[in-house]
C-alpha cells in the first residue's frame, strides 16, 4: 500500500519514541505494526531519515546492530517528540473528518 504524502515522517517519529533504532529496524517495526501493509522503501527511509534529523527533529549516533554491524541509530529530540504528539492530534482530527464524509449524511 502506499504512503500518503507526509505519512512517512510520522512513521518515524512514532516507531522511534518508543526507542532509538536503526534504519532498517525502523523500516522492519513499521512493516510490522501495520500487518504487513505498510512497506517502507530503503529509497524513501534513508532520505526521511536524514531530512528528519536537518530539522532536529533527530539526533543520530553510531552503534551496533544486535548483529554486530555498524550502524546509524535515530533517536527522538525535544522538539521530535513535540512534532510527534502534534502530528497524532492532526491525525486523529483527519481520520475523524475523513470518516465523517467517508460515512456519509446520518439521518
Amino acid at each position: 500500500m502506499d504512503l500518503l504524502k507526509g505519512t512517512l515522517d510520522v512513521l518515524i517519529l512514532r516507531t522511534l519514541s518508543d526507542s532509538p533504532s536503526h534504519g532498517y529496524a525502523v523500516a522492519r517495526a513499521i512493516r510490522e505494526q501495520s500487518a504487513e501493509t505498510l512497506i517502507v522503501e530503503e529509497g524513501a527511509l534513508y532520505p526521511a531519515l536524514r531530512r528528519l534529523e536537518k530539522r532536529g527533529l533527530l539526533k543520530a549516533s553510531w552503534g551496533r546492530t544486535d548483529t554486530g554491524r555498524e550502524a546509524k541509530f535515530y533517536a527522538l529530540t525535544a522538539p521530535g517528540k513535540k512534532q510527534l504528539k502534534q502530528a497524532m492530534s492532526d491525525w486523529d482530527r483527519y481520520v475523524e473528518a475523513m470518516g465523517l464524509v467517508l460515512r456519509g449524511p446520518q439521518a
